[in-house]
């Protein structure tokens, strides 16, 4: 009797994983010498806890405040998945700069991201990724920000009036995320793809758009399966595994691989949009993105590159699709965020729409240069962002053996020793402690877990600028830094900026009912713990500003 071959490939999958188990108890693990906090469950260690909604910030705080800038933590499987929790900055430093291609993307996200996107910047590594950089680094130069103004601005004045027909229309707590998830929408359309969703239109529905909204939601119930992914895309060959998907008994995956084909479909269609009218000569007269969207330009500076370093169609669909999933979430969080600490610190936003009025009176609609002047504006992003970054936590894998300098000397798991450098071995996993780097007393000063914007208008204390953690952004760890730091960090940062300018000018926002912020991958505002994602709201009282 034959056992069919699926049978055969789960029990394959299990069979590797009780493996991990046994060996988990046999060999002795590499760091066992760090000290970290106790696992809570014998196969899940402190998964659990690092990966919680709702006591996740606590837990995380914590370690910083505990264990300094690394931590020993037990994930799946037991002593056999232990990983580093770095908010070292020395060791930060090697982990993204120094040392990066030794600390890679792990397999499960650049497998995730490939299945979802094909081949992007979040799916490649190496030589392959430094190319693609090479490509779309300049593309995202403060040169196109400034073209950029000229699409965004009429989005942001769209927003604006349908905020203020909520108040006059009697609404007066609005769901602030719903309609700044829509905004971040249009502006990563036009701005991005020259292609508008019709994201303030709630008649008109957008296939891609709509997909697009579910994949944060997806892939945070998804993450103990994604767990697998870098064994199941071994098994058999790619229609074997679709098929295998397909009589999978949870839901939740066939919903991820709908999703995934809807993603491929409909980009591939606006991507043969844009290169018949480039072909024809006639992007530059469209409505949508004036031939200054990002690819746009992209498409011009690839069909100049060498040969060598040109794209091919299917890589180009691949970045367009990354960049609208990290663009949209994060953006979204990261305005809601301000809006949710400006509400709640009415001092802060008077201030802040003071600065605002009396640039609007001067200029207008302001130019980049302008814009990003504004120094209040400027404190109040940099301190939110700080203190609540969108992404909290972020993953890498060793490529390779290597050693781990420390900034701060720790002492062994008994107390015996000083640890001054760790020896990692390759494969091991490491979490970059985002939200640990950025308000770690050691190098905010003792006021570090407090949102205070005015630490942006005066002298950094001297532990912070001696110091200096690695990032690309007002030395804190949000848009992370290295050759994998965000490429798009000056697009957000404009895009959230002028939404501040052009809103707080007329309108006045205070808190409304309490919300909870659930840290997953990323942190989102949601009515009802634990956080799963169903009640993703902002509401805030709104009201117009006095004339």
């Amino acid at each position: 009797m034959s056992i069919p071959i699926a049978t055969v490939c789960v029990l394959s999958l299990i069979s590797l994983l009780l493996w991990r188990v046994v060996r988990s108890f046999i060999v002795k693990s590499p760091l066992s010498a760090i000290p970290g906090p106790q696992a809570t469950s014998w196969w899940k260690g402190n998964f659990s806890q690092v990966f919680n909604s709702v006591s996740g910030w606590e837990f995380h705080r914590n370690l910083v405040r505990n264990y300094g800038g690394i931590a020993r933590l037990t994930m799946l499987f037991g002593p056999q998945d232990e990983q580093l929790y770095v908010a070292d900055p020395l060791a930060l430093h090697h982990i993204i700069v120094k040392d990066q291609y030794v600390y890679e993307e792990t397999a499960m996200f650049l497998t995730s991201n490939h299945l979802y996107f094909g081949k992007s910047l979040f799916s490649t590594i190496g030589d392959e990724h430094r190319r693609a950089r090479k490509i779309l680094n300049p593309v995202f130069s403060i040169k196109h920000m400034r073209d950029l103004l000229q699409i965004f601005y009429p989005i942001c004045h769209q927003l604006r009036e349908i905020l203020i027909n909520e108040v006059r229309g009697g609404n007066e707590i609005v769901d602030v995320m719903k309609w700044m998830s829509r905004a971040a929408l249009e502006y990563v359309g036009q701005g991005g793809l020259g292609y508008t969703f019709n994201a303030f239109d709630e008649t008109i529905g957008n296939q891609y758009s709509d997909t697009m909204k579910l994949l944060g939601p997806i892939n945070a119930r998804l993450f103990l399966h994604r767990q697998l992914l870098p064994y199941a895309v071994k098994v058999g060959t790619p229609v074997f595994r679709r098929k295998l998907l397909e009589m999978s008994p949870f839901e939740i995956v066939k919903t991820a691989m709908r999703v995934s084909d809807i993603v491929t479909k409909c980009a591939s269609d606006i991507l043969q949009e844009k290169i018949q009218g480039m072909d024809e000569e006639d992007l530059i007269h469209k409505p949508v993105g004036h031939g200054n969207d990002i690819m746009s330009v992209l498409l011009r500076a690839n069909a100049e590159a060498n040969e060598e370093d040109r794209m091919p169609e299917s890589e180009l669909l691949g970045h367009m699709g990354s960049f609208i999933f990290a663009g949209h979430d994060t953006t979204t969080s990261a305005l809601c965020r301000i809006l949710h600490e400006l509400a709640h610190h009415p001092e802060a936003q008077s201030k802040l729409r003071e600065e605002v009025i009396a640039s609007r009176k001067k200029h207008g609609d302001m130019d980049y240069d302008t814009l990003m002047g504004l120094p209040y504006l400027d404190a109040v992003c940099r301190e939110t962002l700080r203190l609540f970054p969108p992404v909290p936590q972020l993953n890498r894998t060793t490529r390779k053996d290597v050693v781990l300098p420390l900034l701060w000397p720790i002492k062994s798991a008994d107390e015996k020793t000083e640890i001054k450098q760790i020896p990692i071995k390759s494969n091991t996993n490491v979490i970059i402690s985002v939200i640990g780097a950025n308000t770690n007393k050691r190098v905010w000063g003792d006021d570090a877990e407090e949102w205070k914007p005015e630490r942006w208008m005066q002298p950094l204390p001297e532990s912070a600028t001696k110091v200096r953690l690695p990032g690309i952004y007002s030395s804190t760890m949000t848009f992370l830094g290295g050759g994998r730091a965000c490429i798009g960090f000056k697009f957000a940062e404009m895009e959230m900026k002028m939404t501040l300018t052009i809103l707080l000018e007329k309108l006045v926002f205070e808190p409304g009912p309490d919300i909870f912020w659930a840290m997953n991958f990323i942190s989102s505002p949601v009515l009802n713990k634990p956080g799963d994602m169903a009640t993703l709201q902002l509401p805030l009282k709104l009201s117009l500003v006095e004339e």
